[in-house]
């Protein structure tokens, strides 16, 4: 397990800047990933989030990605079948409001081969006292943080996915001085038929 911002960083920035093809970036929020694509790849967002859609259109255009992003949730991308070479979610999978849905969505949309990379803040181990202050915290950041709660198991909705786990790193990063908050980036894949 890594601790610290900069190996949270470089595992991401890796992560997202080996991406090719068409990516379908979920939650893509106000479009902060833009600088870590690699400049070949086809971008597609989706964000359901009205006021966020619009500072993101602007900001991919901005970028060089011309299309609009989409008005939809993860649990249902207006995409057909098998349309992208990639999904990518940073902070998302908190947010969601049913991760399996997500995810069944993602392996929906993936092409045979095609992968899922990932940047989470997922729930601390299960009776520990940081897993105590996410469940207690919970309540406010759902309704103050487009939903987020910090308690989810993501990495287990990860595992129990259609999707094959590949790669998965931990690390601790700092929220408020000595307290560190769980974070997970890797990258899953739709299984080859």
């Amino acid at each position: 397990m890594a601790e610290g911002f900069e190996a949270y960083r470089a595992a991401k920035s890796a992560a997202i800047s080996g991406l090719r093809g068409t990516v379908l970036e979920i939650g893509a929020g106000r479009g902060s990933n833009f600088g870590l694509l690699h400049p070949e790849v086809t971008w597609i967002g989706c964000e359901p989030d009205r006021r966020r859609r619009a500072e993101l259109a602007r900001n991919a255009h901005r970028s060089g990605h011309p299309r609009e992003p989409l008005a939809a949730a993860a649990e249902s991308v207006p995409l057909p079948d098998g349309s992208v070479d990639a999904v990518l979610a940073t902070v998302v999978l908190c947010s969601v409001r049913d991760q399996a849905r997500v995810l069944a969505e993602i392996a929906r949309l993936l092409r045979p081969g095609g992968q899922f990379v990932f940047a989470e803040h997922v729930g601390a181990p299960a009776g520990t006292w940081k897993r105590a202050v996410q469940r207690l915290i919970a309540p406010a950041t759902r309704m103050f943080d487009h939903g987020c709660d910090p308690a989810r198991e993501t990495e287990l909705s990860l595992r129990r996915s259609p999707l094959d786990v590949v790669h998965i790193a931990h690390f601790e990063l700092p929220a408020l001085g000595a307290i560190t908050v769980p974070y997970i980036v890797g990258r899953a894949v739709f299984p080859k038929a």
